[in-house]
């Protein structure tokens, strides 16, 4: 089954992410918003954990919360994607469950 795990908090506050990357199987998709964002920074710790996931496991940054926390200038981790409310929308849609970690 296909899940889209939706992230929130942000990596360096809780360990949401950690959670939805191990929990992530192949075919699944995980989705960093508001703070979670920062996860798809190439420059945080996190990037080589993210890095390694996606492939198996796709990986969707929300863009406007990206460009809010004024990460616009910084790279996103190769292998992401970013994706407007739009792309929310149809992300939601396309998977068959979603999952949110608190």
């Amino acid at each position: 089954m296909a899940i889209l795990h939706i992230v929130n908090k942000s990596p360096f506050e809780r360990n949401s992410l950690e959670s939805a990357l191990a929990y992530a199987k192949k075919g699944s998709g995980i989705l960093l918003i508001e703070d979670a964002v920062y996860a798809a920074s190439g420059k945080t710790k996190f990037a080589d954990a993210v890095k390694a996931c996606v492939g198996d496991v796709k990986v969707y940054v929300l863009d406007p919360d990206y460009q809010a926390r004024g990460l616009g200038e910084v790279a996103v981790v190769d292998g992401v994607e970013a994706v407007d409310y739009k792309g929310f929308v149809d992300l939601v849609a396309q998977f068959e469950t979603t999952q949110s970690w608190l």
